[in-house]
């Protein structure tokens, strides 16, 4: 490790989100002599950009096969001067509130070359000095603490012992509130950093496994856990504790547990009723929900007839609307609160279509006003352009649409700020969680029709919540289910199975060869080569990875999603290609990946799949940067980046939700053990547009339709629901 002191001069780049900064840095001293009173390349992290400031740097000299000798910093620290001309200066430049150069000549003529430590011990000692106010001695005593504040809780962090690049975002978020945090309890720091870093951290740094502190935070964590295994709102208060001695082997009486989670509730953390408890959040998101969803449905609407411009689209569009479409294109129209559930071959893009055609013809907008007056949402990147290809207007992810901020996990768009739209459509409501329905609702102004599409029989939220279930349950909004199904052929079945899968009522049709599926009753041990050899032939025929996904429950054994993907990919891209190891995962260009995570930054979410188009050397920092294709969309990651990333040669069936593919091999063994259960199935048959195939044992695929497995979630959204609009 080695030491420079100096200044910045100018700056090549910075960037205020996360620090990182490259720059010219003039020299004074270093171990190096040659670089003395010479100007170097600097890189780094620095969150506080100060020009023309003393500084130290830690960190190492590296050689750049372009740039020559640079500089790369780890940890940085600002140098108050301690000659006494050096302080005059300092104390009269733009850093210092309410100091010319007189009165700083006064302050180091009383003081001396210690007046700054004098200063910050005690402010009031300004007050000796000829001419000074109550008003400058604050704007003064202030610049300096603030000047000195930020690379003495940047150090500080780093010696409990984040990193610089943990230590940027924490201080970042909290800057004010960062000193209390730190001093008192880093586990609210759980809101960005990992709850296991933290907790590392915390005991690391010598505090008991008991303290009460990390007790709290491992009960907090606790709830959490629940919430993400089976997306419940509220939970026993048993079942916490259990979780608890399971999770973190905390060893204390139910008594002192119970003490804790009132002081939780005291310090509004969560909510307990009935001998349950909420996490805070949840709680509120469940009451917000109720809430503005009154707002919305209590303004009045004139009801119109709308069979003429129902029947005038049909002529336009060669098209003919069945009963339920016509029902559900009139009502969405008409009421304030609308909801649409149907499954695959149903026609709810039809609808949506049509929808949105009528509304812009009887409001007269054109391609420019729809966007003003029109918004097409849906949880997930391909089911937003699902939506549009389908309309023709733009369409977006409901995070892209509140504006949300990856640093701060915070939108935009939100009560305090709306979003102007009258008319808004989201579809694949299923996916959408209690937190994310109602920051959208935050959003949008109570004046809108809102309109909710989705398939209440495919898998619920990742996250907490079953807010189109609980919705439809509470029989308050209008709801037009879909059951018509349109035939893609005579000996078509994909829709119909998923029809018998949601009825739990399977026909011996589905181990009969159709025109778009098949089934290969084989043996588990034989599962992946036949896998490996339709796929081959297929290959050869022309399909490629664009238009065939494989889809399977789970990541590990020998017919998961992990080991799939790795014979797979030598399949579809054998070639030599640039390539970049991560953990265990090698990537090269060509490759098919799948973004784990929402990343608003670079428009790109969860669930949405890209391909790597080259790996190369970033010549400002030499980190190498992966280029992806999303669609249209390129993004640019560097190395850390690819634990958002996995190979989507064969994904999760609940990352495939909002996704259509033209072709789906889907493998069925009971290795895959209770994640082999009725939705889940009938999510992943649903995803086949063109031909579906299943491979593995017909007995297991029997026994998931009727392993009801992840059905049920504690949820109070009903319940809220009924209280507000009945009071």
């Amino acid at each position: 490790m080695s030491k420079i002191e100096g200044k910045i001069k100018s700056t090549i780049f910075y960037n205020e989100t996360n620090g990182f900064l490259v720059a010219l840095f003039r020299v004074h001293k270093s171990t190096i002599t040659d670089i003395v009173n010479k100007t170097i390349t600097i890189t780094g992290n620095l969150l506080d950009l100060k020009m023309e400031t003393t500084m130290y740097l830690d960190g190492e000299f590296i050689k750049h096969e372009k740039f020559g000798l640079q500089f790369k910093f780890s940890s940085y620290e600002y140098i108050i001067p301690s000659e006494e001309e050096d302080i005059i200066s300092f104390l009269s430049s733009s850093f210092i509130k309410g100091c010319g150069k007189a009165t700083a000549k006064k302050i180091v003529t009383l003081y001396g070359n210690k007046c700054i430590d004098i200063i910050k011990e005690n402010k009031y000692a300004l007050d000796e000095i000829e001419g000074m106010t109550s008003s400058k001695r604050d704007k003064i005593y202030d610049s300096i603490i603030n000047y000195s504040k930020s690379s003495d809780i940047i150090l500080k962090l780093q010696k409990i012992g984040f990193s610089i690049e943990e230590a940027g975002k924490i201080y970042l978020k909290y800057k004010g509130n960062l000193e209390d945090i730190l001093n008192h309890n880093i586990y609210l720091l759980n809101e960005i950093i990992d709850f296991k870093r933290l907790d590392i951290l915390f005991l690391n740094n010598g505090a008991d496994k008991l303290d009460k502190r990390r007790v709290k935070a491992c009960i907090l964590e606790s709830m959490k856990a629940i919430s993400n295994n089976n997306g419940d709102i509220y939970y026993p208060m048993s079942d916490v504790y259990d979780v608890l001695m399971k999770l973190f082997n905390i060893s204390i009486d139910f008594e002192t547990y119970l003490d804790y989670l009132k002081e939780l509730e005291q310090e509004l953390f969560v909510v307990i009723d009935n001998n349950n408890c909420y996490l805070q959040n949840n709680y509120e998101d469940e009451i917000s929900i109720a809430t503005f969803l009154k707002k919305i449905d209590s303004k009045e609407i004139k009801k119109v007839n709308y069979d003429k411009e129902i029947e005038e689209l049909e002529k336009k569009l060669n098209i003919i609307y069945n009963g339920e479409q016509k029902k559900a294109i009139t009502n969405a129209l008409n009421n304030n609160i609308t909801i649409i559930s149907g499954g695959p071959g149903t026609g709810k893009t039809t609808i949506i279509n049509a929808i949105v055609k009528i509304y812009m013809a009887k409001n007269r907008l054109d391609g420019l006003s729809a966007l003003e007056n029109i918004a097409l949402l849906a949880p997930t990147g391909r089911a937003s352009q699902k939506m549009s290809s389908a309309t023709g207007l733009n369409a977006s992810t409901i995070h892209r649409f509140l504006k949300w901020n990856k640093e701060t996990n915070s939108f935009g768009i939100n009560e305090n700020y709306r979003n102007p739209q009258k008319l808004i459509i989201v579809d694949e409501v299923s996916m959408i969680d209690n937190a994310l329905f109602a920051s959208l609702l935050k959003g949008i102004n109570n004046y809108v029709q809102l309109i909710l599409v989705g398939d209440v029989f495919q898998l619920p939220s990742v996250g907490p919540g079953y807010i189109l279930n609980d919705l439809i349950n509470s029989e308050l909004f209008t709801y037009i289910p879909l059951n018509y199904i349109y035939r893609q052929s005579e000996n078509s079945y994909i829709p119909y199975l998923a029809r018998e899968i949601k009825n739990k009522d399977l026909s011996e049709e589905f181990i009969t060869k159709k025109d778009d599926y098949n089934f290969l009753n084989i043996s588990n041990k034989d599962i992946l080569n036949t896998i490996i050899k339709i796929i081959e032939v297929g290959v050869s025929k022309g399909y490629d990875e664009n238009n065939l996904q494989v889809l399977a429950p789970k990541y590990k054994g020998e017919n998961g999603i992990d080991n799939l993907n790795m014979v797979l990919r030598d399949i579809f891209n054998p070639s030599k290609q640039k390539s970049i190891t991560y953990g265990d995962i090698t990537y090269k260009v060509g490759d098919k990946v799948l973004q784990l995570v929402n990343n608003a930054d670079n428009l790109v979410f969860n669930g949405d799949i890209g391909f790597i188009i080259d790996i190369k050397n970033n010549f400002l920092n030499k980190k190498e940067v992966i280029i992806i294709d999303f669609a249209g969309t390129i993004v640019n990651y560097e190395k850390k980046d690819l634990k958002d990333l996995r190979h989507a040669y064969a994904i999760t069936i609940h990352k495939s939700q909002g996704s259509e593919f033209d072709h789906v091999i889907m493998p069925i063994t009971f290795e895959y053990g209770n994640m082999l259960y009725n939705k889940l199935l009938y999510t992943g048959v649903s995803r086949a547009k063109k031909s579906l195939l299943l491979i593995g044992d017909a007995n297991a695929f029997y026994r998931g339709i009727y392993n009801d497995y992840g059905n049920n979630r504690h949820t109070t959204l009903e319940e809220r629901l009924k209280d507000i609009f009945y009071t």
